[in-house]
């Protein structure tokens, strides 16, 4: 294999900022926050809008918390009833 063409992994935080779940995992990405996680140590913390924690195929239920009031606003918009 050829030496420096491969990137650095690190162990990981990524928190789903919807559910609050967190997982530990080795990723390339870097953050200025940090974590501490369950074993004691401090790892980079990465936010997430969307993990399979959150994400409707995994959970088998869709969160529709927000469209209800998006439609209404474009009705109210368009003048529609």
């Amino acid at each position: 294999m050829r030496e420096a063409i491969h990137p650095e992994y690190r162990e990981v935080v990524f928190m789903d900022t919807s559910t609050g779940f967190k997982f530990l995992t080795g990723s390339t990405k870097g953050s200025s926050e940090t974590i501490e996680w369950e074993d004691g140590n401090t790892y980079p913390l990465i936010k997430v809008e969307i993990s399979s924690d959150s994400h409707p195929f995994y959970t088998g239920r869709q969160k529709n918390a927000e469209a209800g009031g998006r439609i209404d606003k474009f009705k109210k918009k368009y003048n529609m009833k």
